[in-house]
């Protein structure tokens, strides 16, 4: 009887112990939200443009990142080819979910700054897959969050999350009325993401390849597409290379001035 008692309890206990660790929908996004990402990141960053036909087009970029209190400032400086050396791009991503985060684009042919307004942001970024809004991380509390189901990519299991914007505001500025998103269950990194967009199209982003970099987990090869009707549109590819994070910089290198004198 005691043994049958002890074996009874000790079932009970992993039951209950299970349950305590099962995690809801909204928690895992704020684990997404809240996984270390490092601080003061560069990287060099190869972004490969292919059009319908095949066609490519490949551009050289150099990235600096760090956060700034709660919040994270990230620039991207082109290097290469000629038609867009110098063109950068600024970004101030706010952790307050009540404010917009800000965003500047310099183009050197124009001499000109250009600021990137809410209605902009659901636009192209240079060309590529990624639109201005893509740029930034999701605001957690923007969302509805359920668990869709669990399935697995590239033999590690995943949660695949359904978010559904809460406000209009958030469809009119990502262009996305409902996103799927692959989530590692060992380390809460959104390895695949469906995006249906208003315009019917559909995007689709792969982590290709996930490294682990002094301790942060960072997706060095990612691929967008643009697909409708299930035909491919455009597609997208970035390469980061040299990722190193705690370097020597600080808050000049995130300055309107800075991107218009350049690296």
């Amino acid at each position: 009887m005691k043994i049958l008692m002890k074996t009874s309890l000790v079932m009970l206990l992993a039951i209950y112990g299970s349950l305590a660790f099962a995690l809801t929908a909204d928690q895992i996004a704020q684990q997404v939200d809240q996984r270390d990402d490092g601080d003061k990141g560069t990287a060099e960053m190869e972004m490969t443009l292919i059009d319908k036909q095949g066609q490519t087009r490949v551009r050289q970029m150099q990235k600096f990142e760090m956060d700034v209190g709660e919040d994270t400032h990230s620039v991207i400086f082109f290097t290469a080819p000629a038609d867009v050396r110098n063109s950068a791009f600024l970004t101030y991503d706010y952790a307050d979910s009540e404010k917009d985060d800000d965003q500047w684009l310099y183009l050197p042919e124009l001499r000109k700054t250009k600021r990137i307004v809410s209605s902009d942001k659901s636009n192209s970024f240079m060309g590529s897959d990624f639109s201005y809004a893509d740029m930034t991380k999701r605001d957690v509390s923007d969302y509805q969050y359920r668990i869709a189901k669990e399935s697995e990519v590239r033999g590690q299991p995943v949660w695949i999350m359904e978010a559904i914007p809460k406000q209009q505001k958030t469809i009119d500025e990502t262009g996305y009325q409902k996103s799927y998103m692959f989530v590692r269950k060992d380390n809460f990194v959104v390895v695949r993401a469906i995006h249906f967009q208003t315009d019917g199209k559909v995007k689709y982003m792969d982590v290709k390849k996930l490294e682990q970099i002094d301790g942060i987990w960072v997706g060095t090869e990612i691929s967008m597409a643009t697909t409708k009707n299930k035909v491919t549109l455009h597609q997208t590819h970035l390469r980061f290379n040299n990722v190193r994070f705690n370097q020597e910089f600080g808050e000049s290198m995130f300055t309107v001035r800075r991107i218009e004198k350049g690296l």
